[in-house]
């Protein structure tokens, strides 16, 4: 069989209108839950607040400007039209993005930097996953004060019980529900966009916000205030991340169908309505969405704005578990338990390690800012911190992997980048208001993966110089000297020639050998998925002897047992007895040493930590525990 590195994947089917129209409904449900709450808190937070910014009709305008030209210009072009060709094999996401953009496999400063910026920005989506369920919850419960003012004490308790019977759901999965929230997000989008309607006929004369004039007069008449501003403005875009991330469960066609058919008309009708209504009651700015909803429809739209932002967040938590199996599998990560929730669907995972320090986290944020405008701050500098890094690698892909001119990818990513930088930098004026907090998630995620990754490298080179190839045991093998017993021991093994340690312990230990001897590697590489055509390789040698590669993509979880069986399917090797099969693993103790490695003390004993406390290699790769042993080895790192 041929390996992954010349096979490609075929292509995706072109689906019928049917077919898209019912992806881009399904897409409605998973993709758009966080920019579609966005009008609960984003208008708002230009108005309120420590901005200052008072409602004149100036000021509603130019905001109003921004928010529309945002849109057009993130949203739509960078995200729907550019972004968005960057597709690793039909997948999206930063680190399927990173693979794109570093293609070689150079070391050097400039490689370093470049995967760094890459875990970095994935590291900042863990914010992301804090915050968004915080502040959009809370800013949909917040609709309370609106009907009630002496509910204003409810306010917090109520969202902190909604955020935990949100989080104990995640263990039995989406796939029941999953098919309703795209009819649910076609509710809530014509429900806001009929509110809409109706507040734009109360000042028509809002429309006129569509000239980009109106922006440019507000940055000259507000000065500092004025940019300040814009890292409220950029709420409108926070969802940005999450249309590239999810490209791989629909494809970009029916994104793009769902975004310029509903979505995009649905949020602009609804900014507009709520900038009408300020213009004619300036005091309604303290909560503009709710203003749009009649007295009587106030706390059904409290429920149903409540159910909205349960499913946005249910979209980002799964988005983190997700990015959580890619670092595993890319080697970023420790192995940790995933659950499959699903049988049909290979991305409803579980991760309980995973989703409880995120419930944690986002309950311990809304005690702590108390508001959906206090975490504005917060959660503008994780988006806008990854926006910055994803332009970055789309200009590399654009000159590695498209072949633009230089000009070109400097022309289109320098505006893009012009218009995220601005914005980076409005919302790090907000550093010691909350800022901070995706920063140094996002800093504390990335010495962990940064130091897995490096202990791990290190680990292979202590374990290489103390290895021994396979040529040198030929002769024991010819001589007879070794007794050889009925049966396959599969022993696991990286990809070099090396014999694997468990074997030679074995082999110290019992005088013995199987007579078929399967050295397997697990080989992740850079790409989504692998198909089961071109999922193993193998290279059969003498005395019983044989090489086997395994090819797995980084959004595929490796099963060794379904492996061996496929070599059985294909006739790849013979004599293999399914029920007869031996696994052997190696085991390290791992001995931080004080010296003048590659790597500090103090990250070595993080990586010892670690290493203690990550899943065990049989349980990562599903090997029967009644069949598997592990021998293990002393290694000083």
């Amino acid at each position: 069989m041929n390996s992954p590195d010349a096979a490609r994947a075929s292509d995706r089917p072109e689906p019928t209108p049917a077919h898209r129209l019912t992806l881009a409904l399904t897409a409605l449900g998973v993709v758009y839950g966080d920019i579609g709450t966005s009008p609960l808190y984003a208008l708002r937070a230009c108005f309120q607040g420590e901005l200052g910014l008072g409602p004149s009709p100036a000021n509603v305008l130019g905001v109003l400007s921004l928010i529309f030209w945002a849109l057009l210009l993130v949203i739509s072009l960078k995200y729907l039209v550019l972004v968005m060709r960057a597709d690793n094999r039909g997948e999206g996401g930063i680190l399927a993005l990173l693979a794109l953009a570093e293609p070689e496999k150079r070391h050097g400063p400039w490689r370093v930097a470049l995967i760094l910026g890459g875990i970095f920005g994935a590291a900042l989506l863990y914010g992301d996953g804090m915050i968004t369920p915080a502040i959009s919850v809370l800013a949909a419960v917040e609709g309370l004060k609106v009907a009630a003012p002496g509910l204003h004490g409810l306010v917090t308790p109520l969202t902190i019980l909604i955020l935990l019977l949100l989080f104990l759901f995640q263990k039995r999965g989406t796939a029941g529900v999953g098919g309703v929230f795209g009819r649910v997000m076609v509710v809530w989008f014509a429900l806001i966009a009929l509110l809409g309607i109706g507040g734009i006929a109360g000042a028509p004369q809002v429309l006129h916000a569509i000239d980009p004039i109106y922006a440019l007069r507000f940055f000259l008449d507000n000065g500092a205030t004025g940019y300040l501003v814009l890292g409220a403005v950029f709420l409108v875009v926070t969802g940005g991340e999450a249309l590239y991330a999810d490209m791989g469960h629909f494809g970009p066609n029916p994104i793009r169908l769902g975004w310029f058919g509903l979505v995009l008309p649905a949020l602009l009708l609804n900014y507009f309505g709520q900038g009408a209504i300020i213009l004619s009651q300036p005091e309604r700015a303290f909560h503009p969405f709710y203003s749009l909803v009649p007295a009587w429809g106030v706390y059904p739209m409290v429920g149903m704005a409540t159910v909205v932002t349960v499913i946005a967040s249910q979209a980002v938590i799964s988005g983190a578990f997700s990015l959580t199996r890619q670092a595993v599998l890319l080697g970023y990560c420790p192995p940790m338990t995933i659950v499959q929730t699903s049988s049909e669907e290979i991305g409803q995972i579980y991760i309980p390690n995973v989703n409880w320090a995120l419930m944690i986290a986002t309950v311990l944020l809304v005690l702590g800012f108390g508001s959906s405008t206090a975490l504005t701050g917060a959660y503008g500098v994780a988006v806008s911190t990854t926006m910055v890094i994803t332009t970055g690698l789309v200009f590399l892909v654009a000159r590695r992997r498209w072949g633009w001119p230089l000009w070109l990818a400097v022309s289109v990513s320098g505006i893009f980048l012009v218009i995220d930088s601005g914005f980076l930098g409005a919302n790090m004026l907000k550093f010691s208001s909350g800022g901070w907090v995706p920063l140094l998630v996002g800093a504390a995620v990335l010495l962990l993966m940064s130091t897995w990754r490096r202990g791990r490298e290190l680990l292979a080179v202590r374990i290489h110089e103390r290895g021994v190839h396979l040529d040198a045991i030929i002769p024991d093998l010819a001589s007879g000297h070794i007794q050889r017993v009925p049966g396959t021991a599969v022993f696991l093994t990286g990809p070099d020639r090396d014999v694997p340690n468990a074997l030679l312990h074995h082999l110290k230990l019992n005088q013995v050998l199987h007579e078929t001897v399967i050295l397997l590697s697990l080989v992740t590489v850079e790409e989504p998925r692998v198909p089961t055509a071109h999922r193993l390789r193998v290279e059969s040698h003498s005395f019983g002897f044989h090489r086997l590669f395994v090819y797995y993509g980084f959004m595929q979880t490796p099963n060794i047992p379904v492996a061996i069986r496929l070599c059985l399917d294909f006739n790849l090797i013979d004599s293999i007895d399914p029920e007869n099969i031996a696994y052997y693993l190696s085991r390290a103790t791992l001995i931080p040493v004080r010296d003048l490695g590659e790597m500090s003390y103090a990250r070595k004993r993080l990586y010892t930590l670690m290493a203690r406390n990550a899943l065990r290699a049989g349980d990562l790769y599903q090997l029967p525990p009644e069949r598997s042993m592990e021998l293990g080895i002393q290694v000083e790192l």
